[in-house]
């Protein structure tokens, strides 16, 4: 079911948390929307969801209208599942009950479904690895668990759409990461189209098919995780998604001179005319590396070791640089440096970026 927002605006008050959103979600497509908080993320799904309803804007669902400024269908007449950040498990049912619930009462289920619904159950429950927990209460799973039980319990009816709000949140890193996986798998097999709220651009870089960054109510860029990434369109969107350093500099005859160098000129490519109009640059920490003759000077501050690779902190004038190396020639604070722009594709392996300085 292809999902379409045209105009979006909604206020509270005075303030608008929502202004001029205009999205589509296509049919199977998994499109994780990420920002700061406050910037209208949780809003817009809640929009989506049916929960609130829009102060200008129409919102079309499978090419009918659901929601505008004067009326809203209600989230129980969507073709919708939804998981939560809170788990939001009813305590007095077993992990089967919990998920055949919406099989007796989601509106847009298949019969044939319904009339299976203990095989439909047990479907589920397998597929989210949780085929011997039917039995079990919420009290006697872990925070992972619940949240599978979420999702199963979600997906359970074959609702068209699935909306998730920050659904792994609460989990500790490594569960984080299991249930990523498990997230991607669930749907490759079932085809449903996902919305994905999250404030973690890690999640959204390694789930999505497409990712939307919000700032301020508004959409700053919307493309694939690798054209986000790559090829930022906004100084929010190149610091906020990856950390980018915006060096600033002159751009003059295609070539950037960083921190108006006069004998260092970079051939950066797809850069967006934001940062050439603003004089800045965004390289990404394994767009830089230490070398030796041209390049920009700078004093090595912090030294961060993460197994596979290490973090630099680089002091350059009153500017702070952030550059990542592999292993091999590792520096201390206050070593002095030499930076120089390296174009390798955006985003290889840092371990590949081994450092010449010597």
């Amino acid at each position: 079911m292809k999902t379409e927002l045209a105009g979006i605006r909604k206020t509270f008050g005075e303030t608008d948390a929502l202004n001029g959103i205009n999205l589509e979600i296509g049919e199977g497509e998994f499109v994780a929307i990420v920002g700061p908080s406050g910037c209208g993320k949780t809003t817009l799904l809640r929009l989506i969801a049916g929960f609130e309803t829009p102060s200008a804007g129409e919102i079309r669902m499978g090419g009918h209208t659901v929601a505008g400024p004067d009326h809203a269908t209600p989230p129980e007449k969507r073709d919708l599942g939804m998981v939560f950040q809170s788990f939001a498990l009813w305590p007095h049912m077993t992990v089967s009950e919990q998920v055949a619930f919406p099989l007796r009462h989601h509106r847009f289920i298949d019969p044939a479904l319904k009339r299976d619904a203990a095989g439909r159950v047990r479907q589920m429950l397998s597929m989210v690895g949780l085929a011997q927990y039917g039995s079990r209460m919420p009290s006697e799973l872990s925070g992972g668990q619940k949240q599978r039980v979420a999702i199963a319990r979600a997906l359970a009816p074959n609702p068209s759409l699935l909306l998730m709000d920050e659904p792994l949140s609460s989990l500790d890193a490594r569960l984080r990461l299991e249930l990523r996986n498990e997230i991607q798998t669930i749907h490759r097999q079932t085809g449903t189209s996902i919305v994905y709220v999250t404030h973690d651009q890690d999640e959204a870089l390694a789930m999505a098919d497409r990712i939307v960054v919000m700032n301020g109510g508004k959409i700053e860029q919307a493309g694939t995780p690798e054209e986000i990434y790559s090829r930022p369109d906004t100084p929010f969107v190149a610091t906020f998604i990856g950390k980018a350093n915006l060096i600033p500099g002159d751009w003059r005859d295609g070539r950037f001179h960083p921190f108006g160098s006069t004998e260092v000129a970079w051939a950066v490519p797809d850069v967006a005319p934001v940062f050439r109009d603003t004089g800045l640059c965004p390289l990404r920490p394994e767009q830089l590396a230490f070398g030796t003759g041209e390049g920009i000077r700078g004093t090595v501050r912090n030294v961060l070791y993460q197994g596979r690779e290490i973090h630099y902190t680089i002091d350059v004038g009153q500017q702070t640089v952030d550059l990542v190396t592999g292993l091999a020639g590792r520096l201390s604070a206050g070593d002095p440096v030499v930076l120089q722009y390296r174009p390798i594709p955006v985003g290889s392996s840092p371990a590949i970026n081994e450092m010449e300085y010597r």
